[in-house]
């Protein structure tokens, strides 16, 4: 995994502050990889909520980690527990990393 441990502190931090302490964050994509160099940081969060809700709470994620980690390219994927999963969501929870 290529995230320092106090990234990884910082999503975690992060993921609970906006989604609540039930919200569960994996890591998948580039990053997961340690040979890889460079790559943005893909995120899949799973939580409880409206769409409306979830998208109001991804939108302060993805502002509070552009603060906190700098300028780096941070991708979100929410998915909402117990709907369907789609494609994107199969492949993150197949291949993710829990953080």
């Amino acid at each position: 995994m290529r995230l320092s441990p106090e990234q990884q502190t910082i999503i975690r931090d992060e993921v609970a502050r906006a989604f609540g302490p039930d919200a569960r964050v994996r890591l998948f994509g580039s990053r997961t990889d340690d040979t890889a160099r460079g790559g943005d940081i893909d995120l899949y969060v799973e939580a409880d909520g409206t769409p409306d809700d979830l998208l109001e709470r991804e939108l302060k994620l993805h502002a509070a980690l552009q603060r906190r980690l700098g300028e780096r390219r941070v991708d979100l994927v929410v998915h909402r527990r117990g709907s369907p999963p789609r494609s994107i969501d199969t492949h993150a929870q197949r291949t993710g990393l829990p953080l």
